[in-house]
């Protein structure tokens, strides 16, 4: 599995880095040896709400690569949901397997037109700012909807990492990854629509 993580300035880092701490970790098991990654965005660095600036290895790659596109959150989104190059960017994503995105990174996955007749969800505090990119907002912290799959706010991101262990390698390989990194929590609100 290749995936494509996107990052912009502006982003919530949390909402990265917990997919991330959890998700490349698909290497430890069979099923999923091999996976690799790319850190992609439009410039060569991003920096955080905060200041934090980290570097992206793939400059405006085609998203096509990809078997998986994921989009984090973070005050950023707001902006980036009207920026034609940026949301054309994401419109060579149509042939990734699976997008995923945390918190309102799902508003740039409807920007780009891949919510229309899906239900999704985002940040609690930005239910508003989804609906109309999407057939239903549902108020819950994972939406699967096919190929597309949405949580909420920025702690989600480590339970979405573990949702897709479990989908790629099953139950056991989410009991693995969570005494890795002390999660002693059982994830909630997960929605699967089809």
């Amino acid at each position: 599995m290749k995936i494509g993580f996107i990052l912009f300035n502006d982003i919530t880092f949390l909402d990265f880095i917990g997919f991330y701490d959890v998700i490349y970790r698909l290497n430890l098991f069979e099923q999923t040896k091999g996976t690799t990654w790319d850190i992609c965005g439009l410039t060569e660095e991003v920096t955080d709400e905060l200041g934090l600036t980290i570097k992206v290895n793939k400059i405006k790659p085609d998203l096509s690569q990809y078997d998986m596109v994921f989009i984090p959150g973070g005050i950023g989104t707001r902006k980036l949901r009207y920026d034609p190059e940026f949301i054309d960017w994401l419109r060579s994503a149509e042939p990734c397997k699976y997008k995923v995105s945390v918190c309102t990174g799902s508003l740039l996955w409807g920007a780009a037109g891949f919510l229309k007749d899906k239900a999704a969800t985002t940040h609690p505090r930005a239910y508003d700012l989804l609906e109309p990119y999407c057939k239903e907002v549902i108020q819950s912290r994972i939406v699967k909807d096919g190929n597309i799959i949405t949580a909420g706010g920025v702690a989600t991101s480590i339970d979405l990492g573990l949702y897709l262990i479990k989908l790629f390698v099953g139950e056991d390989g989410v009991v693995q990854v969570k005494k890795q990194i002390d999660y002693p929590y059982e994830a909630e609100g997960i929605v699967e629509v089809n």
